[in-house]
């Protein structure tokens, strides 16, 4: 037999426990379900209060010694008493309340098999009315037993709280409705499937405990047991594949969950969010304000809302977002990921709108700013659909995957760091955003801008440099648009409180020679260690944001200064000592990636001259050839936008680490390379 639940009930004093207990008993006393603990105090049995059984001290010292009591306690000069009998209430199937204590809870939880804490609540004004109301206490008394901190809820028990905020007859009905919700138990099991990120439950089409059919549908379901809850949507079993008194969990859910299985778990329905009206209200093109975005977001990022909804509200975002709207999203999402604080005058940072293969400026101005002084903890990404993003050609050299305490380490030692930003500002609502946006397409500027800054925020930058590339096949179509989208970045700045440069740039052609994380890294070594075949392109595109950044130090103070000071740190082999101690101190690769041994050159099919270089279609011949997981695998271009060329000479190498990689992105290359010779 399932044994029955313990109910244990526990607020302040004035939140009407005893009227809520006295409302349930006279509706499911007789119902054969549920016995009302009668406890043994240390109180005459005419002091008021709730019925109880009345002994004096050494009546219940020796009840005690005894063994009569399943939990005792002492509050307010007074002992409490359960009776141990209701142990065998419980094995019977029979569910117990018993008015209680906070304080025993954690010794409680291992003498019952089934233990809920219902925990009454009430606002402070309405306790002080009640207690005032009692006429025992004074309003000191009062306001000293409000002010007390009442001890937390131990790790792992089912906690249920009922509001008693409005009359009796209202408060004992949520209370009645909280315990009948709790008795309808479900075990846990584990199911042989897996669904990746989807979050599914499977009920048995013949449950035992309730309707399962009634919970299919669009909407989603709360599972909850032992201080622990998850979301998730509902799919039925046929009878036979599972005990029709449970509910079974994917992998993924059952492991987020963390309980064993066979722990009973109750299922309740997610409550209509309450932000719905609101986001109605942008998906019929209207505007929301920071309250309506927060109230909004909040429920997305709790699963309140089936992925339609959440579609369409995205779409709809990604149609209009006035610039009030950018920034009230920006100061959302910033709330939703933990921020980093530095004890620092300048905390400098950098983003780039992306798009442009190669481009790997930030590896190199990082150690820069950091060889001039000023702190940079720089977070970057890995690629998505390009060859490469900053975080993998770092990860050629050093461990990128650093959590918030590292990147203090790293730069209290090295002034900087080049992180992988999935650690560190990445948030629940990025994995449910992008869930739903990347196979949507969904790619609005102005909502990247809220995303961009708001994780900025919560790296604790003051000052950011967005490099803004435009062209016809960068994510920025034009220079107008890129004008705009300057503003917009440096306005929403500067209602956060950042200070914002947003620069457009020449988004046209590859910048550097590698694309694929081995050679865009030797590419930044080149520029760093001033090799002749460094990219003149990189160097003076770091250059170029690198004078911006250290003209925010107040000793440098203008741009034609801090240009020849980046420089002077560039040439001396000051920022590449810099990159060094980075490397170290985020943790240095045994042996850095090398571009991969196998290779194949392109070649020109006719002379003249390159009119045309489409990086998106190079940078895929560098996916197919391995790049981003092979680290090695990538494309080394050997001729570059405007230059001559003859029939014959190399257009780029491929680089690849398997052999049949290489054929692969040969014969892709036969088929476009990417570049346009007239």
């Amino acid at each position: 037999m399932t044994p029955g639940v313990l109910f244990f009930v526990v607020g302040p004093s004035g939140s009407g426990k005893d009227t809520l207990l006295d409302g349930a008993r006279a509706v499911l006393g007789g119902s054969g379900r549920f016995v009302f603990a009668r406890r043994v105090i240390t109180r005459p049995a005419d002091a008021g209060g709730e019925a109880h059984e009345a002994v004096d001290a050494a009546t219940f010292a020796r009840l005690q010694q005894d063994g009569a009591f399943l939990i005792d306690w002492t509050a307010h000069g007074l002992s409490y008493g359960v009776p141990a009998r209701v142990v065998d209430e419980l094995a019977r199937g029979v569910h117990v309340v018993a008015n209680g204590s906070r304080a025993v809870i954690a010794d409680l939880l291992a003498r019952v098999p089934d233990l809920v804490v219902v925990e009454v609540t009430a606002p402070l004004d309405i306790l002080a009315a009640r207690l005032a109301g009692r006429g025992r206490e004074s309003a000191d008394v009062i306001r000293t037993r409000l002010e007390r901190t009442t001890p937390p809820v131990p790790a792992g028990v089912t906690v249920v709280r009922v509001a008693n905020d409005a009359t009796p007859p209202v408060g004992i009905e949520r209370f009645i409705a909280a315990l009948e919700a709790q008795t309808a138990r479900l075990r846990l099991a584990r199911m042989p499937l897996s669904a990746g990120s989807r979050a599914l439950a499977v009920l048995p089409r013949d449950s035992s405990v309730l309707g399962a059919a009634d919970y299919l549908g669009p909407g989603r379901i709360d599972i909850a047991g032992r201080g622990r809850s998850i979301r998730a949507e509902v799919a039925l079993a046929d009878p036979g594949t599972l005990a029709v008194d449970s509910v079974g969990l994917t992998h993924e859910v059952f492991d987020r969950l963390g309980l064993p299985e066979g722990t009973p778990v109750v299922l309740t329905r997610t409550p209509t969010p309450a932000s719905r009206a609101a986001l109605r209200t942008k998906i019929r093109g209207g505007t929301l304000d920071e309250a309506d975005y927060a109230r909004v977001v909040g429920d997305i990022v709790e699963g309140r809302y089936p992925d339609a909804e959440v579609s369409g509200f995205l779409v709809a975002a990604d149609r209009g977002l006035d610039d009030a709207e950018v920034l009230a999203l920006a100061k959302v999402r910033a709330s939703f990921a933990s921020r980093i604080t530095w004890d620092e005058p300048i905390v400098a940072d950098k983003h780039s709108m992306g798009g442009i293969p190669g481009s790997r400026v930030t590896m190199v101005l990082v150690p820069i700013v950091a060889a001039h002084g000023l702190a940079i903890p720089k977070t970057s990404s890995r690629a998505i659909t390009s060859a490469a993003g900053t975080a993998d050609a770092m990860e050629t050299l050093a461990r990128v995957d650093l959590d918030a305490d590292d990147v203090r380490r790293v730069v209290a030692q090295a002034r900087g760091c080049v992180a992988w930003n999935g650690r560190l500002n990445h948030s629940t609502l990025d994995d449910v955003m992008n869930a739903i946006t990347r196979p949507l397409g969904l790619e609005s500027t102005r909502w990247s801008v809220a995303s961009i800054l708001s994780k900025k925020l919560a790296a604790g930058a003051t000052h950011v440099v967005v490099d803004l590339p435009f062209g016809p096949r960068a994510r920025i179509k034009s220079a107008a648009e890129a004008t705009a989208l300057a503003q917009l970045f440096e306005s929403v700045g500067a209602g956060l409180g950042l200070f914002v440069e947003a620069v457009p740039t020449d988004g046209t052609a590859p910048i550097g020679r590698g694309i694929g994380p081995a050679l865009e890294a030797r590419d930044v070594l080149w520029v760093l260690e001033n090799d002749p075949e460094a990219p003149a392109d990189l160097r003076d595109k770091v250059l170029h944001f690198a004078s911006r950044i250290l003209a925010w130090d107040p000793a440098i103070g203008d741009r034609e200064t801090a240009r020849r000071r980046a420089e002077d740190l560039l040439g001396s082999g000051a920022a590449r000592e810099a990159l060094d101690r980075i490397i170290v101190a985020q943790g240095a690769r045994s042996e850095p990636v090398r571009p991969g041994r196998l290779t194949r050159a392109v070649v020109a099919e006719r002379s003249g001259t390159v009119t045309d270089i489409d990086g998106f279609a190079v940078a895929g011949i560098a996916r197919v050839a391995g790049a981003p997981l092979d680290k090695s695998a990538g494309i080394d271009l050997r001729a570059r936008l405007g230059d001559m060329v003859s029939k014959g000479d190399a257009l780029f190498v491929i680089h690849a680490g398997a052999a049949s990689d290489l054929e692969a992105a040969a014969r892709l290359a036969t088929q476009f390379c990417g570049f346009t010779i007239a």
